[in-house]
């Protein structure tokens, strides 16, 4: 079943005390008298290039809170997984043979009964009762999960070399699977995967393009034929990218059940990508986790615009530019605006590397020693544009407007971006940056 049936059916926030986890972006509580669950509560902050939250963006606390409700909501529900069927049989490019293989297996299961999440509901502000299915008449940012267990690799000495241990993860029948499974429909400039291949030699190009199945030369803003994925590791210090026999043998699943969150992760990006076309909005990335419980497999942890990467074009001096509706507006905006504090960020990060210390130590002590430029505060101008564009997604989440007048507001919102830099005189860089 989805969830033990001893879930709760409704809370009393007042009741929930302190976080037992406050995190830069959202806080963990655990439930009175139901310690199989955690309530996860949003914030309106932010955090990128790894430094804690540095930035607040209005209502986006409630705007992701809803939509993570709304998806894994769409996860449950068979009429979800018959969408991402028909969209698989119409589209030519996948391959035949490749197409059969995802269809196979976890979808067939999910277009009877709907797939499994660790996801109960969402609080209603006022009355605390939580809707399993739908909105509640007064949502909140406070969502409701099941609790999995999360293990952590211990390091071992072997001869002097350092490994991280997974045994116990063979040893466990209900655990989060140590992995995080990234889904790409394309290449965008930013992506980790680009810097990776675009460092390697020409040999071990080809080598990663026969890896990750793709049929010619990587570039930026390349939409693929068909998705390909890459799995890191989750609960190491740093996250380390997996060949797919390390991620089998650290994963403690069996060869079936490891191939079947590959296909969950695929198929699920799919489910995310229906969402988004009907505003006009190109999904390119985004990550999943999952969990095990004996035979049953669970798509956990957040899915909104932090897990995800989502773009439109608009026209802008004779270009097309991409405009971001995720974290990679906020990155741009850091590279761009505040290149000093950028320059600073990468300088600490390379100097913790080679002093083997923790890269916010080294940049907190830098920056009060006047080594690195102060994190510096975001324009409220941008900050008001980054809030219009998830509060678009969250009215067409809810219904609030139709698709068309909800494509319309967020071509509008791109424009004003383009003209806050083309104000700043940052115009031609954005466009070198994002210009295709």
């Amino acid at each position: 079943m989805p969830y033990p049936a001893s879930a709760p059916t409704s809370l009393d926030l007042s009741q929930l005390g302190e976080p037992v986890y406050r995190g830069s972006v959202q806080h963990l509580y655990a439930v009175p008298d139901h310690p199989a669950f955690i309530v996860c509560e949003t914030t309106p902050a932010g955090s990128v290039f790894d430094v804690g939250s540095i930035f607040s963006i209005e209502g986006n606390d409630l705007n992701r809170a809803i939509f993570r409700h709304a998806m894994y909501s769409r996860l449950t529900q068979a009429s979800t997984w018959q969408r991402v069927q028909a969209a698989l049989l119409k589209t030519d490019m996948l391959g035949v043979t490749w197409r059969d293989q995802l269809m196979d297996g976890p979808l067939q299961t999910m277009l009877e009964t709907g797939a499994h999440t660790h996801h109960v509901g969402m609080l209603d502000g006022k009355t605390g009762e939580i809707a399993t299915s739908g909105m509640p008449e007064t949502p909140s940012c406070y969502n409701v999960v099941r609790r999995f267990p999360v293990m952590k690799p211990p390091q071992r000495n072997v001869m002097g070399n350092f490994v991280f241990d997974y045994a116990q993860f063979h040893q466990s029948r209900t655990y989060v699977v140590p992995l995080e499974y990234i889904v790409r429909f394309g290449v965008t400039s930013g992506s980790s995967v680009l810097r990776k291949y675009e460092a390697l030699s020409e040999k071990e190009q080809r080598a990663f393009e026969q890896e990750l199945g793709l049929t010619g030369p990587m570039k930026a803003w390349q939409m693929l034929d068909r998705p390909i994925y890459d799995l890191t590791s989750k609960y190491e210090p740093e996250d380390r990218a997996v060949s797919k026999q390390e991620a089998l043998l650290m994963s403690g699943l069996s060869a079936q059940h490891f191939t079947d969150t590959i296909k969950m992760a695929l198929l699920g990006a799919w489910a995310v990508r229906d969402l988004l076309d009907e505003i006009g909005l190109q999904l390119w990335d985004l990550k999943w986790e999952f969990a095990v419980d004996r035979e049953e497999l669970f798509f956990v942890d957040t899915i909104d615009a932090d897990s995800f990467r989502a773009t439109s074009t608009v026209p802008v001096d004779g270009h097309n530019l991409i405009i971001h509706y995720n974290k990679q507006a906020m990155r741009d905006y850091y590279r761009l605006v505040c290149a000093d504090w950028y320059a600073g960020i990468n300088a600490a990060k390379a100097e913790a590397q080679r002093l083997g210390t923790a890269f916010k130590q080294v940049l907190k002590e830098g920056q009060a020693a006047g080594i690195y430029p102060a994190t510096p505060d975001v324009d409220p101008a941008f900050l008001d544009l980054q809030a219009r564009k998830t509060a678009l997604i969250k009215q067409h989440v809810l219904g609030e407007k139709d698709a068309v007048a909800i494509r319309e507001g967020l071509v509008e919102t791109g424009l004003a971006e383009a003209e806050f830099y083309r104000g700043k005189g940052l115009l031609e860089d954005l466009l070198k940056l994002n210009a295709i």
